[in-house]
């Protein structure tokens, strides 16, 4: 069995088989926002921008339409004029649910991206070979305290022919051994292959 270490909606590679090349786009999340932020967090579209016309995003649940998954976190020293300089902590890669200011976040939201995501271990009939070409839905989790990246993960008793999830199995990562060193195959905690099926920007998406 695999370790639970789950680690959100990670980016693996293009539709195309290319590699993926860390490309993303910029989004505010506003300081009105009440949800904490964790590297690789799915997230959608949210009403509004800022004045520089930066689109919203928010925290994305396992009904959502999803626009991608966060892949970094803007600094909020960077580029701010100071007579004595100020320290830049580049170890803080989280959101805090409570906030004092907007933030800015780096969102892979190419609908052909390909990602993998761990699965919850829980329905454990669900997690095998026959399941490959499944859609599924996905958990919302808090990463434990000092672990910063997400903690997200597939929902097994999701796992359904359904074409109205927003996740769709493509097998598993083709990983010979995974952290702990043990193999990934189909069962617990396993690494799976997925490409978001309901995407805001492939889709006929109202507006919001």
């Amino acid at each position: 069995m695999a370790l639970n270490r789950p680690f959100g909606l990670a980016p693996l590679r293009q539709l195309s088989g290319a590699t993926y090349n860390v490309q993303a786009t910029r989004y505010r999340i506003p300081s009105s926002d009440g949800s904490a932020f964790y590297i690789n967090d799915p997230v959608k579209q949210a009403a509004g921008a800022d004045t520089q016309g930066t689109p919203n995003v928010a925290k994305a649940a396992g009904t959502d339409k999803l626009r991608g998954t966060i892949v970094g976190i803007e600094n909020p020293s960077v580029g701010l004029p100071s007579i004595q300089g100020t320290v830049i902590d580049d170890t803080i890669i989280s959101i805090p649910a409570t906030k004092t200011r907007d933030y800015y976040v780096y969102v892979r939201d190419d609908p052909h991206g390909i990602f993998s995501m761990q699965d919850d271990g829980i329905t454990t009939a669900n997690l095998v070979a026959a399941s490959a070409n499944l859609n599924s839905t996905f958990t919302v989790a808090t990463p434990s305290i000092g672990y910063q990246v997400s903690a997200s993960v597939l929902l097994s008793s999701s796992f359904a022919v359904t074409n109205t999830f927003n996740l769709r199995l493509m097998g598993l990562v083709q990983a010979p051994v995974l952290p702990g060193g043990t193999a990934n195959a189909f069962g617990a905690y396993a690494q799976w292959v997925v490409k978001i099926n309901l995407h805001d920007l492939a889709d006929s998406t109202v507006g919001i």
